[in-house]
Order: structure tokens, then C-alpha cells, then sequence
């Protein structure tokens, strides 16, 4: 797919995902900035297992796929690559649902670790590379209902 081919896709996605979500599900995070809003497919890891064993072993993964990491409370965070095949991008999250830290193209099997920030308390890992491809930046709101309590763009 040429540049200007990728760029109508991405559009194209971005403006799917409409306005608003008026129904939020387990399966789909939104994310809203200046290059509009987009929707994510994800599977969402909230105990100490699921965390752990993340997107190991895991060999390709859809363009708006993704996984979810919620943390019972604020806290900083480190994540590695070990055992984890794909280059991914890291969206790390505070718990109001904004953006505060971005890591790009996390090396497969890498196990350096890759600090993401203090008072995280969710991380959404996507295919490496996308982030920047979608114009993704620290201060963009996240949309899910495992993001609650006072955050700026909350399910309704």
C-alpha cells in the first residue's frame, strides 16, 4: 500500500469511529486527540496473571488491536519485551484517561526496561509504529469503562 493509501485508511478509520461512544464494551477503547478519534479492538489484562503473561508468544495482531493493562491504582510502571515477538507502541495512561508517556516500536524479545512514567494506571499496547501513523500524543483521552471514576471523557 502506497503513502497516499495508508493515509485514506487511516482517515478512513479515524472517522468511523464517529463522535462519541454512546455504548462502552470490554472490547473496544476509544482515543481522542487533535487527529480526531479512533477505536480499538482490545482484550484487557486486570490481574496480576493476565499482566504478566501480556502479549507473549502473540506473532501478528490486527491494525486496531490491541491490549489493555489496568492497574488496581496509580503507580509507576516499567514494561519489558521478553517473550513478546511483535514491535509494539506503549500508550501509557493516568487515571484521569489522559495520555501522559508514548514509547514507539518496542524491540521484540527485548527485556531493557521501558520506564513509562509515575501515576500510571493504565497501559494500551498497540502494533509498533501506529501511534505516530495516527498523530497519538501525550494529553489525548482514553474512552473504556475500566478507565472510571473522575476522568475526562468518561462512558456514558
Amino acid at each position: 500500500m502506497g503513502k497516499r493509501g495508508l493515509t485514506s485508511y487511516l482517515c478512513g478509520a479515524v472517522l468511523m469511529a464517529g463522535t462519541a461512544m454512546a455504548d462502552c464494551d470490554a472490547g473496544t477503547l476509544a482515543l481522542r486527540g487533535d487527529f480526531g478519534e479512533v477505536r480499538f479492538s482490545v482484550d484487557v489484562a486486570d490481574d496480576a496473571s493476565e499482566r504478566a503473561q501480556g502479549l507473549m508468544f502473540v506473532e501478528e495482531m490486527g491494525t486496531f488491536e490491541g491490549m489493555l493493562f489496568v492497574f488496581e491504582a496509580p503507580q509507576t510502571t516499567s514494561f519489558w519485551m521478553r517473550n513478546t515477538l511483535i514491535p509494539l507502541d506503549m500508550v501509557f495512561i493516568g487515571a484521569d484517561g489522559v495520555v501522559d508517556h508514548i514509547h514507539e516500536n518496542a524491540v521484540p524479545l527485548d527485556e531493557t526496561p521501558i520506564f513509562g512514567g509515575d501515576d500510571i494506571q493504565y497501559v494500551l499496547e498497540v502494533n509498533g509504529g501506529l501511534s505516530a501513523r495516527l498523530g497519538l500524543s501525550v494529553g489525548d483521552e482514553v474512552q473504556h469503562p475500566s478507565v472510571a471514576g473522575n476522568v475526562l471523557w468518561p462512558c456514558d
